[in-house]
């Protein structure tokens, strides 16, 4: 990713916008996407963020990738195979529209339920969300030209938090919500 690194306050279009999107992928992939979610820190109200929507659509199986690879490419989602993360596929907006960051994951993995109690965490402990804007304001102007060290830099936050969100996971017996879209 290119580009300086930058945190800037809530902004409630960012709900709407992914309401827009949420549509018009649920209606390319039709039950192709088992789940498509709001997920990232634009997905948590209040809390500051990049101003890139991401979105996660969660399908039966990885493989083969054209079930919901074609249907995405119509859309002019662009494909990034080269992406290293093997736990899911990823996909860039469509070249001129607004920055959107699409991970197709395996419904029921690890890598597809850390996300959703990640955001709704968050989203049941304001003051947590708070903390981690604090945390990403402060790397944001440490590595503001760097991503990869902004990234990392977080990332024992990151975890703390997750650990935090296990618990309370256990202790209300959290389950995924129903779809976003």
């Amino acid at each position: 990713m290119s580009g300086a690194v930058e945190i800037v306050d809530y902004q409630p279009a960012w709900g709407v916008d992914f309401t827009e999107l949420g549509r018009a992928l649920r209606i390319a992939l039709g039950d192709a996407a088992r789940r498509i979610d709001h997920i990232g820190s634009t997905a948590v109200p209040g809390l500051a963020a990049k101003p890139v929507i991401d979105i996660q659509i969660s399908v039966l199986t990885l493989e083969p990738v054209d079930g919901f690879r074609l249907p995405l490419e119509r859309l002019g989602y662009v494909y990034r195979a080269d992406n290293p993360e093997r736990t899911k596929r990823y996909f860039r907006e469509p070249p001129g529209r607004r920055r959107t960051h699409v991970h197709v994951r395996q419904l029921g993995s690890f890598s597809q339920q850390l996300p959703l109690l990640f955001r709704d965490y968050l989203r049941a402990h304001p003051a947590a969300a708070a903390e981690y804007a604090t945390v990403k304001r402060r790397y944001a102007q440490q590595f503001r030209h760097d991503r990869q060290a902004y990234v990392q830099a977080k990332d024992p936050f990151v975890w703390q938090i997750v650990r935090r969100a296990d618990g309370w996971a256990q202790r209300i017996g959290w389950t995924p919500g129903p779809s976003d879209a």
